[in-house]
């Protein structure tokens, strides 16, 4: 098989149950939340911690890896709005 016809790289991630992929090696927050469908305005994006480090909030700007070297895909979570009201 010759390199021009080499399947290019995919990164897979998940945010809740959903898995998503892309050929991008790093998304900001922002891209991942664009992924998903219908998401409303002001919710965070959660990084899940691998082994004992904690959850995360990933801004709109940060850039994420998503390389696999870390444990497998990343996991997110959405974080809705707060509403004390």
């Amino acid at each position: 098989m010759n390199q021009a016809a080499k399947k290019p790289e995919t990164y897979k991630f998940f945010v809740g149950t959903q898995k998503y992929e892309t050929d991008q090696a790093q998304l900001t927050g922002a891209q991942i939340k664009a992924y998903v469908p219908d998401v409303a305005p002001g919710t965070k994006l959660s990084l899940e911690g691998h082994g004992h480090d904690p959850d995360r909030i990933i801004a709109d700007d940060e850039v994420v890896s998503l390389d696999e070297q870390h444990g497998g895909p990343r996991r997110f979570t959405l974080v809705p709005p707060a509403n004390f009201g």
